[in-house]
């Protein structure tokens, strides 16, 4: 999976509309294999990030839980404090 696309379900504030878009543009950007895309693939390229950016969106509203809703600086402080470990051994 890729590292820089980040877990958008269950979080109080819910995600946004510019988080969708950035974990769609990253999911395009891994499967095609191209951080910009050259003039020939842009139109194949944007419209894949546009249709995934729909599906997302569809999924995280059509997900349901019972679990409370995750605090985003909890989970960031999570993250930061697993990258210490990881990185400072």
């Amino acid at each position: 999976m890729c590292r820089n696309i980040k877990t958008l379900f269950n979080f109080e504030p819910p995600a946004t509309e510019a988080e969708i878009q950035a974990s769609a543009l990253q999911f395009v950007r891994k499967l095609s294999g191209f951080n910009k895309p050259s003039q020939g693939n842009a139109a194949a390229f944007d419209r894949a990030v546009i249709e995934v950016s729909d599906a997302a969106r569809r999924l995280l509203a059509s997900l349901q839980t019972q679990a409370p809703a995750r605090d985003r600086e909890t989970e960031a402080q999570k993250a930061r404090e697993r990258s210490r470990l990881r990185f400072t051994a």
